[in-house]
């Protein structure tokens, strides 16, 4: 017996940061938006789709952006506001599914086979999310309905902004056929070129490739390739995942030398702690165990240094202490300067096994040393 297909809704808030702060402040609604700090190493968070029409886009240097759209309005970001609203649209998606994958503040992939709010297909499931966050938080949002994760956030492209696009699987092979390579995850600037060699430039061109040439070229992503030419794509829809690290980071205006980032990391321990502590009020919370130090040379390489501690972290105080002991642990040359530094938290467990298991510790370093007193 078949399986029927999955449906799945991909729903992608249209230029979110910069909508927000458009939203709030209606002197900004219908100028070119950038949401960044000003300044020679700040890089954009978001533009407005009137600043996109300059080639404005995020990661962006913020200096560029400014180059290309000198009337820009830059922004400083506000997370805080950010997440408040995420969580809005989030409690629009939980009124028609328990599944849903949150891939950033802006974006989610929802599971609506079975939805909880009877709508007889995913496209009236779209289109009644795409309402309500419209209604409630006077934002928009663009979505997409396919089979499967995959086709779904391909789709939700395909409308920008404010709009709705459906995939049917009958569609699949169709609708892929004429887009380039790149619209595949993926196939970044390198693997184009790789592609291009072999005079492949179109998803039908890449279904029509020899898919054991392709494995043999390029692996196991090889195989991945030939399946998502031809609309496969059997990762389900995963909620809840568990968060791995929580980090705050910030970019100097001038280069630094390692003594002098301890002011800076006592302020990304303050950010950092405040996040893991909102954290830790939701249900099921977990609590991290490790300390994570990241710094980025002048010359931009990549230092990450870790210490899980005899006791985990308790306060953003001891979060600070043990982020500055682990620059001991940075052997590069006294004259090397840092351009970034992060401080993170990691290694997060369960809450509960976690106490049960200090308590158990405890219990047992209680009877050893009834052990020595009797002895």
């Amino acid at each position: 017996m078949s399986v029927p297909p999955r449906k799945i809704v991909h729903v992608d808030m249209d230029a979110f940061y910069a909508s927000v702060e458009q939203r709030d402040d209606p002197s900004l609604r219908g100028r070119p938006v950038v949401v960044a700090w000003k300044g020679a190493r700040s890089v954009v968070c978001a533009a407005s789709y009137e600043a996109r029409k300059f080639g404005v886009h995020s990661a962006m240097p913020a200096l560029r952006a400014e180059r290309l759209c000198p009337r820009a309005v830059f922004v400083p970001p506000d997370f805080a506001r950010y997440k408040a609203v995420s969580r809005q649209v989030r409690e629009i998606f939980a009124r028609h599914t328990d599944l849903i994958e949150p891939l950033s503040l802006d974006e989610a992939y929802l599971d609506v086979t079975v939805n909880k709010s009877g709508f007889a297909s995913a496209t009236a499931v779209a289109e009644d999310i795409r309402a309500a966050i419209r209604a409630e938080t006077q934002l928009t949002a663009s979505a997409g309905v396919a089979p499967n994760k995959f086709l779904a956030k391909i789709a939700s492209d395909f409308r920008k902004p404010d709009g709705l696009f459906v995939v049917r699987p009958r569609e699949a092979l169709g609708f892929l056929a004429p887009l380039p390579v790149e619209r595949l995850p993926g196939v970044g600037k390198v693997m184009q070129r790789k592609l291009a060699e072999l005079d492949v430039a179109t998803i039908a061109e890449l279904r029509a490739f020899d898919p054991d040439e392709l494995e043999r070229r390029f692996g196991r992503y090889g195989k991945r390739l030939h399946e998502l030419s031809l609309g496969i794509d059997e990762r389900p829809v995963t909620p809840d995942r568990p968060t791995l690290q929580i980090s705050s980071e910030d970019t100097f205006e001038h280069d630094l030398a390692l003594e002098d980032l301890t002011p800076h990391i006592a302020r990304l321990a303050e950010h950092t702690w405040a996040a893991h502590q909102r954290e830790a009020q939701a249900p099921h919370a977990r609590i991290a165990r490790s300390v994570v130090l990241k710094l980025k040379t002048s010359d931009f390489r990549i230092l990450t240094r870790t210490l899980t501690p005899a006791e985990r972290p308790t306060s953003a105080r001891m979060l600070a202490e043990i982020a500055c002991a682990l620059r001991a642990r940075v052997l590069l040359p006294p004259r090397t300067r840092y351009r970034l530094v992060g401080v993170g938290l990691a290694g997060f467990v369960d809450r509960d096994s976690f106490e049960a298991q200090a308590e158990l510790f405890d219990v047992q370093e209680g009877r050893q040393a009834r052990l020595v007193s009797q002895a």
